[in-house]
């Protein structure tokens, strides 16, 4: 959300890139106590979507149109808010550089471009408690263009880390292309270009740089080839960027030292803390292992499917793309641990088999708004708390049209697959 509370996609796009990449089924750790994560995982049902719509963010798709969601900001407008705004910050903290303004921001933000025309000028400082960005509207004489700059901290080393600059699937995020990189001082850089939308129902384009270094700062640069991502014509052919000017202003060292300039979040234990450890049985369920759930879901299709293509998230998600000569069928797979407790309306009207075990079915329209697709979903939930949700498509990819009249797994199939027993040996 925008300054004033005036809804502004262009600024949440910004915070979206910072904080929902790798957004992934989970929030960042270490910004989390554990007892808000599992409740978070218990109360909130979210449906996923590819995060910025065509950007450069790791695309979270959605199973079975819901998800528990680690913490207590899920998915959605909420969410994405919550998450970008940095709730949860603490101005003032000891040691913490002199706050970095938005006016400053904005300031570097110009002096980094090449010359032009600027108007549309926005920004927060380093000390707002919903995050610092900046952006204009540039003109190099080409036509108007949306430039901004969005800054955050992330836990080094954590898979929201990892994920931040990883190159999306084309399968969920169509793009022109997308490369990662080491840079000398360990920093990984990621330089995207794409689309606004995957469907490309708009001829918006935007293209991307994520930076994020060894110390957790992180940066994201994004352009568009109009005056605004959204609701705004396209008035250039491309952004007016090259990707080797997006790597340039994201790596400009004026944006890690306001980044150093962003407190820390409040509650974040210190060194000298003396409060005890949580007890055990407050430590957050495991995640379940990305690839094994993969596999694990190949090793169960029926042999009359041909497994495409395959990928997913280091946690929790895969998805197979499968056709047995009538056409390619999406199927995606999750599996989350720690869901004991849950009531949702989700499973109002769900079976209970002899084990414990509810299970919910569905059939319905796609969630990607593309012709003529049909979403089969069985979602599973045993009596431990692990939750076995799978979905299929008649199509190869969500946002795209109908290949098939059916998905390529009847529903007593999804259901077999749910309910195997090879789920419960993963970890």
């Amino acid at each position: 959300m925008s300054v004033d509370q005036h809804s502004d996609p262009f600024e949440e796009r910004l915070s979206a890139a910072l904080h929902d990449t790798g957004g992934a089924f989970e929030a960042d750790r270490g910004a989390l106590t554990d007892g808000g994560r599992t409740r978070g995982r218990r109360m909130r049902m979210r449906r996923r979507a590819a995060v910025l719509g065509g950007a450069a963010g790791i695309a979270l798709v959605g199973v079975g149109g819901a998800l528990l969601l680690p913490g207590g900001n899920g998915g959605g407008e909420e969410g994405r808010t919550a998450a970008a705004s940095g709730a949860g910050v603490a101005a003032g903290t000891r040691g913490t550089p002199a706050p970095v303004s938005g006016e400053e921001l904005i300031r570097t933000l110009k002096e980094l471009l090449p010359d032009g025309e600027f108007s549309g000028e926005r920004g927060r400082g380093t000390d707002s408690v919903r995050g610092p960005f900046a952006q204009v509207v540039y003109d190099d004489g080409e036509g108007p263009a949306a430039v901004g700059v969005g800054l955050s901290r992330i836990e080094p080393g954590s898979s929201q880390a990892r994920e931040a600059t990883r190159c999306p699937d084309q399968v969920f995020t169509p793009h022109e292309s997308c490369a990662t990189s080491t840079l000398a001082d360990g920093s990984k850089l990621m330089l995207f270009k794409g689309y606004e939308y995957p469907d490309r129902r708009v001829d918006t384009r935007w293209w991307n740089a994520v930076l994020v270094t060894p110390q957790g700062q992180q940066v994201s640069v994004g352009e568009w080839n109009s005056a605004a991502e959204k609701d705004e014509p396209v008035s250039r052919p491309a952004p007016p960027l090259s990707v080797a000017q997006l790597k340039k202003i994201a790596t400009a060292p004026q944006w890690r030292a306001a980044v150093d300039a962003i407190p820390e979040r409040v509650g974040k234990p210190s060194a000298a803390s003396s409060a005890p450890p949580p007890a055990a049985s407050s430590a957050p369920p495991p995640s379940a292992d990305g690839p094994a759930v993969r596999e694990t879901l190949a090793g169960l299709v029926p042999d009359r499917l041909e497994v495409v293509s395959k990928g997913g998230q280091e946690e929790e998600y895969a998805y197979l793309v499968l056709d047995d000569g009538e056409g390619k069928s999406f199927v995606q797979i999750n599996v989350q641990h720690g869901m004991l407790g849950t009531d949702d309306p989700l499973y109002a009207s769900a079976e209970t088999l002899d084990d414990g075990t509810r299970v919910a079915t569905r059939q319905g329209p796609g969630e990607k708004a593309a012709a003529g697709v049909v979403m089969w979903t069985v979602d599973t939930l045993r009596a431990d708390g692990r939750r076995v949700v799978i979905s299929a498509f008649n199509t190869g990819a969500q946002h795209e049209d109908a290949t098939r009249d059916v998905p390529a797994l009847s529903m007593e199939e999804l259901r077999t697959i749910a309910l195997s027993p090879r789920w419960d040996d993963l970890t």
